[in-house]
């Protein structure tokens, strides 16, 4: 049993160069695409992500907000499963703190190039794996 999920699942996070999100179809299938890691996260309760305002994942969540993120520590195949709900952000002052430099490389007009938004998924419990066990545990 973790004594620290915080702890536990934080360093695991931000170990993690990739980070999985789940949506869902309008057919009620699951959609997984892997991601660079979040830009900023609350705790383990929150995580914020750039991606396209144009993207089928965008398009999924407005319709249904149901999300997922999974991180994976493939050396020591550990892993963790958040579930919880996604937002699309496109207001001027969230785009300009989770903003990088380099990020023209995506988003060639800038920080108010309308194809840039930000998903912000809030998560409310999750699944941690480790040492060929598994627990839930609420965020």
């Amino acid at each position: 049993m973790m004594r620290d999920p915080v702890q536990t699942i934080g360093n695991l996070i931000d170990k993690q160069s990739v980070a999985y999100i789940g949506s869902v179809d309008g057919e009620g299938f699951p959609n997984v695409k892997a991601m660079l890691p979040p830009r900023k996260r609350e705790g383990i309760s929150v995580f914020y992500f750039t991606t396209n305002t144009s993207s089928r994942r965008v398009a999924q969540y407005r319709e249904n907000p149901k999300a997922c993120v999974y991180f994976c520590d493939k050396r020591f195949f550990r892993g963790v499963q958040m579930l919880g709900t996604a937002e699309v952000l496109e207001d001027d002052e969230t785009k300009r703190e989770i903003w990088r430099e380099g990020d023209t490389m995506y988003y060639p007009g800038g920080v108010t190039d309308p194809d840039y938004c930000v998903l912000r998924i809030t998560v409310t419990r999750g699944r941690y794996y480790s040492n060929f066990s598994s627990e839930d545990f609420p965020v």
